[in-house]
């Protein structure tokens, strides 16, 4: 076999022409395309990974603002709790203390009227024993409800102020009361014991009160001297009821 070297490299030429013409003409263009295409290709797969990135970050984000809400939401519902425990515990305290304040209060009444009833029946028992007193003593014999009496009444007349004794030598007669009528003698026995103990001879005037029992009293428009069984009697009632009774000079 003849080989022909001219027809072998016209071919060559002719190949390697072909081979310039379309890698200038056709691989260059697209392998420009190509790379482009690849370029927009790793553009959108690096925007896809950005937006992935940014959506992973809002995720977390978001699940963090949860958890934030969560524990803020658990923390307020603590606060409450624990703020309706204190109310709840002011409002049993100051029910106990109202409680307690309110049953002082009642027995603090109770005691005051339980006193103030101890105190009335005292007084009531007092008053009885006094007129019992007194209803035994008008039984004294009638020569015992005066003569024993005089020298008392002269005495404490004798024990006044000065400014007392004087206004018993103001004009007028002096009011001696009595349990009943005086006779002479007895008239004549206290003027002279009164006489004493003024110094001067007075102008009586008897005035008769049975509710003295026995005794005598002297009364003016300054002085008041009381010697009788019946003062004797509210004295005692005065002090055994506390509220105090009588006048003596």
């Amino acid at each position: 076999m003849r080989i022909d070297w001219w027809t072998i490299g016209l071919q060559t030429v002719n190949v390697l022409v072909l081979v310039w013409i379309l890698s200038r003409f056709l691989f260059r263009p697209i392998a420009g395309i190509v790379a482009a295409r690849q370029a927009e290709t790793a553009k959108l797969m690096e925007s896809a990974r950005a937006a992935r990135a940014a959506a992973d970050r809002e995720r977390e984000a978001a699940a963090a603002e949860r958890g934030r809400i969560a524990a803020s939401r658990s923390d307020q519902l603590k606060s409450a709790a624990a703020e309706g425990d204190r109310e709840k515990t002011a409002i049993l305290a100051a029910a106990r203390a109202e409680a307690e304040k309110l049953r002082s209060e009642a027995e603090a009444e109770i005691a005051k009227s339980r006193k103030a009833a101890d105190a009335e029946a005292e007084k009531r028992a007092s008053r009885l024993a006094v007129d019992i007193a007194g209803k035994l003593l008008a039984r004294l014999p009638r020569e015992a409800q005066v003569t024993p009496f005089v020298d008392g009444l002269a005495e404490a007349l004798s024990k006044l102020p000065p400014a007392s004794r004087a206004s018993l030598d103001e004009p007028g007669a002096i009011l001696v009361k009595a349990p009943r009528a005086l006779d002479a003698a007895e008239t004549a026995a206290l003027g002279d014991a009164l006489g004493r103990a003024l110094g001067r001879k007075p102008d009586i005037r008897i005035e008769t009160d049975a509710a003295l029992i026995a005794g005598l009293e002297l009364e003016a428009p300054h002085a008041i001297v009381r010697n009788s069984l019946r003062a004797d009697l509210d004295r005692i009632a005065g002090a055994l009821t506390g509220t105090g009774a009588g006048h003596a000079g």
